[in-house]
C-alpha cells in the first residue's frame, strides 16, 4: 500500500519567503483531495513530492513509481502524441523488428512492451481521446492536451499519482471520463482541484491551513459539513468566552470596591480605637496586601478568560464573502444587446450560427473542446470579424474577463488600476468600493503583479464591473480555472449581484447553477443548440 510521507518538511523561496516550516504528515493509500486557499502552497507541495523542487529541510517521499500531472503542462511545439506519451522509441523499435531488422538494440528498447500500442490506445480510449499516435501536439485543444498528459502518467503504471487541477480546460465528456478513471484508482492519489464534483469522489480531504495538514474523512460535501459544524462550535465558544471575560472583569471590579470599603472602614475604626500607630500601620499593610493578592487572583482569572477568548477566535475560520450591489449595471428586459445571424468562421461554423442576446440574460455556453466557444466570445466582443453573416451590437460597453486575468497593469497598484478604470469616481468612494472587494489598508497599494490568484480575481472584478461606463454585457471564458474554492465563491457572489447580461463559457455545472444561468446553449459540430 503506497503512501506519501512528509517529515519535518521546510521550504522557502529564494527571497527567504517561507512556505512550509517543519510540516509532517502521512497521506495514505486511496484518494485524497488537497484543499486550501490560493497561495497556501498546494502546488508547491505537489512539486516537492514530485521532486521538481527541493526542500530546504526535511523530506517529502512517495513509495513506488510516481506519476505527476502539473497544472501548467509543458506541452507545446511539434512533438507527436506518441512522443508525448513516451512510447515513440518502443513503437519505432517494434516497427523496425517487424520490417526485418533484428538489431539487438531494438529488442533492448522493447523489453517486455510488445503490447505497448494496444495498452496506449486502451488508455486513450478510457480518457475519451480519439487521436492518432502520429498526430502533432499543436493540432490538439487545451482539453485534449490535459487528457493526453494524464494518459502519459497512467501509462507509467504509477503507485502514487499527483494531479494538480486536472479538470482545467476539460469539457464535460472528458471530465466524466476522468472521474471514471479515478473511481477505479487503487493506489495513492493526491489531487488538488477546485472541481467540487471531482472532490466529491475522494475518500478523504486534506486541508492545508496555516502550515499544517488536517484530515477529514469522507468527500468534499462531508468536509464542508464538518467545517460548518466546527464554525458553529467556535462561534459558541467565542460567545461563552466573551461572557466569561465580562464576568471576571465585573467580579474583579466588585472585589476592588469591597476592598476599598473595608480599608476605609478599618481606617476609621483604628482611629477611633486609639491603637498605637505602629500596630495600626501593620494592620493597614496587611489589609492592603490581602486586597492586592485578591486583585491579582482576579486579574489572573481575567487574563485566563481573555486567553480562552483569543484561542476561540483563532479557531474561528474567517469567511471572506463579497457583498455587492451594482444598480448601474441594470439592463431593461426588452433591450437587445447583440444579434448575430449566419455567423461563419473558417471551418468552425460552416452552416452559420444565429445568436441573439436580449435583456439581462444569463447565458451558459457549453460544448466540447475545440468547438469554437472562445471564438464566438471574440465575435461577441468585436475582437474578431466573422468570415460571413451579419452582426448588430447595441450601444453600451461589453466587458471581457479572461481566464488569465490579464486585463490589469501589473506594475500599478490595485487603487491605481481602479482609478484608471473609473476616473470620475471620487477617491473616498474608490477606497470604500475596494473595501467591499476585501482590499483594506495597505492591500490597496500593492502592485497587481504580486497578488495571489484570488486577490487578482477580486481586483479585476472591481475594475471590470465599476469601469465607466458600466458594462451591459459581460463575457467570461472559463473564469473558474485556477481559482480556489473560496475565490470561486467570491466570483459567484459578484456575478449574482451583476444586473446586466453575461455569457459564461464553463464546463463546471455547479458553478453555472450557482450563478443562476437561465439559458443554456451548446456549441457542437458547428451548430448552436439551446
Amino acid at each position: 500500500m503506497s503512501e506519501i510521507v512528509l517529515s519535518g518538511l521546510s521550504f522557502s523561496w529564494p527571497d527567504d519567503t517561507p512556505v512550509f516550516d517543519h510540516l509532517s504528515a502521512t497521506i495514505p493509500a486511496g484518494r485524497t483531495g488537497l484543499v486550501a486557499p490560493n497561495g497556501s502552497g498546494k502546488t508547491t507541495l505537489l512539486k516537492l513530492v514530485a521532486g521538481v523542487l527541493r526542500p530546504t529541510a526535511g523530506s517529502a517521499t512517495a513509495d513506488g513509481v510516481l506519476g505527476y500531472l502539473p497544472q501548467d503542462l509543458p506541452l507545446s511545439g511539434e512533438p507527436s502524441v506518441a512522443e508525448v506519451l513516451g512510447v515513440a522509441p518502443v513503437l519505432r523499435a517494434i516497427a523496425a523488428v517487424e520490417a526485418g531488422d533484428a538489431a539487438e538494440e531494438h529488442f533492448t528498447t522493447i523489453g517486455t512492451d510488445w503490447d505497448v500500442e494496444e495498452r496506449t490506445r486502451a488508455q486513450l480510449d478510457r480518457l475519451g481521446l480519439d487521436v492518432a499516435l502520429d498526430r502533432s501536439l499543436s493540432t490538439l485543444s487545451g482539453g485534449q492536451i490535459v487528457s493526453l498528459g494524464l494518459a502519459a502518467q497512467l501509462l507509467k503504471r504509477p503507485d502514487v499519482l499527483l494531479l494538480d487541477e486536472p479538470t482545467n480546460n476539460l469539457d464535460l465528456a472528458a471530465r466524466h471520463k476522468l472521474y471514471s478513471v479515478l473511481d477505479d484508482w487503487s493506489g495513492c492519489l493526491l489531487v488538488v482541484s477546485h472541481d467540487r464534483a471531482l472532490l466529491d469522489r475522494v475518500d478523504r480531504i486534506a486541508e492545508l491551513d496555516r502550515g499544517e495538514i488536517r484530515f477529514y474523512g469522507g468527500n468534499f460535501t462531508a468536509y464542508e459539513a464538518a467545517v460548518r459544524a466546527a464554525r458553529e462550535v467556535a462561534e459558541k465558544n467565542i460567545r461563552s468566552a466573551e461572557q466569561e471575560v465580562k464576568r471576571e472583569k465585573r467580579e474583579m471590579q466588585q472585589a476592588r470596591e469591597r476592598a476599598a470599603r473595608r480599608a476605609s472602614t478599618a481606617s476609621r475604626n483604628l482611629g477611633n480605637a486609639g491603637l498605637p500607630k505602629i500596630f495600626a500601620g501593620t494592620m493597614k499593610r496587611n489589609a492592603q496586601e490581602s486586597a492586592a493578592k485578591a486583585d491579582g487572583t482576579h486579574a489572573a482569572r481575567v487574563g485566563a478568560a481573555k486567553a480562552k477568548l483569543d484561542q476561540a477566535e483563532r479557531e474561528l475560520r474567517t469567511e471572506q464573502k463579497l457583498s455587492l450591489e451594482l444598480p448601474q449595471t441594470v439592463v431593461p428586459a426588452g433591450r437587445t444587446l447583440f444579434v448575430g445571424e449566419g455567423l461563419r468562421v473558417r471551418d468552425l461554423f460552416g452552416d452559420g450560427v444565429d445568436l441573439a442576446i436580449r435583456g439581462p440574460e444569463r447565458i451558459a455556453l457549453t460544448g466540447p473542446n475545440g468547438a469554437g466557444k472562445s471564438t464566438l466570445l471574440r465575435i461577441l466582443r468585436g475582437d474578431l470579424e466573422p468570415d460571413g453573416g451579419s452582426v448588430t451590437r447595441a450601444d453600451g460597453r461589453i466587458a471581457f474577463l479572461s481566464q488569465r486575468l490579464d486585463l490589469l497593469d501589473d506594475d500599478r497598484s490595485v487603487a491605481e488600476n481602479l482609478a484608471a478604470a473609473a476616473p470620475a469616481l471620487p477617491t473616498a468612494q474608490r477606497m470604500n468600493l475596494l473595501a467591499r472587494f476585501l482590499f483594506r489598508g495597505s492591500r490597496v497599494h500593492l502592485p497587481v503583479g504580486v497578488l495571489s490568484g484570488g486577490e487578482r480575481l477580486r481586483a479585476t472584478l472591481a475594475c471590470v464591473l465599476f469601469a465607466e461606463p458600466a458594462p451591459q454585457l459581460l463575457l467570461l471564458d472559463e473564469p473558474t480555472n485556477n481559482l480556489d474554492l473560496l475565490s470561486t465563491g467570491q466570483l459567484e457572489s459578484a456575478l449574482t449581484a451583476f444586473r446586466g447580461a453575461f455569457v459564461v463559457v464553463s464546463h463546471d455545472e455547479r458553478f453555472l447553477a450557482a450563478i443562476g444561468a437561465d439559458r443554456w446553449l451548446r456549441l457542437e459540430n458547428g451548430d448552436l443548440h439551446g
